[in-house]
């Protein structure tokens, strides 16, 4: 925390006095949350400039950049859909029944790489901005922001894809897919608290990141992204619920695809994972934030 300090003379001070920066020594707490995020809000433009610098600098805005985030992605789909039907899980060998099964693989796999890539790249956050940290004054939460931000821009250009497949796949079209943006925004929530929790583990532990990829594979893996919501519910039960991408990726797949109003329950546990991960993240991250600086 800094504050700003004006000497006193014995007559006053001075109109060409300096004012002074004075660093109080660090300590973990968090720190008081009303003027702590009404300075958030009020730097939000440097989050979006930060982010829009790095999508520059990776080329995204380039016609290969941009094109290279939608070919990635459905090139790892159409990997798994040929995993998924090799082991006999691929549907009753119809063209539009292999459709659907693409169509559910990619839904779910793009929504579930947004929130995979702003925990690996949140993770860098602080490690990677640290001449930025000693040298300026400012929300740290800013940097995970800036980097989940970046990871739903690269998210946006794999939806067309999607949709392209689901009109082959025949799926219908209702209201209830407008549903699927609640489903995203608990998928955002989500990206945020694993970005700052992530970024703070990162900046105590160095080799944290190196195992992110690892992680996030085994989360795929028990993701209803390769096999569909009831048939983990019918091995597993409502214990599937301990997974937190459980309820938002099938609720978005029930949604975004099927076109249909998930149970209850999904909105609940989807809503109240986020929420948790999301709060526990942001509060861990600010409770260290003061110590960052001397540490990176």
């Amino acid at each position: 925390m800094s504050v700003r300090r004006v000497e006193e003379r014995p007559n006053g001070p001075e109109p060409d006095d300096i004012p002074l920066t004075v660093h109080e020594p660090h300590r973990a707490g968090i720190p008081p949350l009303e003027p702590y995020f009404k300075e958030l809000w009020a730097r939000r433009h440097f989050a979006s400039a930060y982010s829009s610098a790095g999508i520059r600098a990776a080329n995204v805005q380039t016609f290969f950049g941009q094109a290279w985030l939608v070919i990635n992605p459905t090139l790892l789909a159409l990997v798994y859909f040929m995993l998924v039907s090799v082991i006999g899980a691929g549907g009753d060998g119809t063209f539009q029944s292999g459709m659907a099964v693409l169509a559910h693989i990619t839904s779910g796999l793009f929504l579930f790489t947004f929130v995979s890539a702003a925990m690996q790249t949140g993770a860098g956050a602080i490690t990677g901005g640290g001449k930025l940290i000693l040298n300026t004054a400012f929300p740290r939460m800013l940097l995970p922001l800036a980097q989940v931000r970046t990871a739903f821009f690269r998210f946006l250009p794999t939806l067309p894809v999607f949709v392209v497949i689901r009109i082959l796949a025949g799926e219908p079209w209702t209201l209830a897919i407008s549903l699927c943006l609640f489903f995203l925004g608990t998928a955002v929530l989500m990206a945020i608290g694993l970005a700052a929790a992530m970024a703070t583990f990162q900046v105590y532990f160095r080799d944290a990141s190196s195992f992110l990829p690892y992680l996030s594979r085994i989360w795929l893996y028990l993701s209803p992204v390769l096999w569909f919501p009831e048939k983990m519910l019918d091995k597993i039960g409502m214990w599937a619920n301990l997974n937190p991408m459980f309820s938002i990726v099938g609720g978005w797949s029930e949604t975004a695809l099927n076109g249909q109003v998930p149970p209850l329950w999904m909105f609940g546990f989807a809503l109240g994972w986020s929420v948790v991960i999301a709060v526990a993240g942001v509060l861990f991250f600010m409770s260290r934030e003061r110590d960052f600086s001397v540490r990176i």
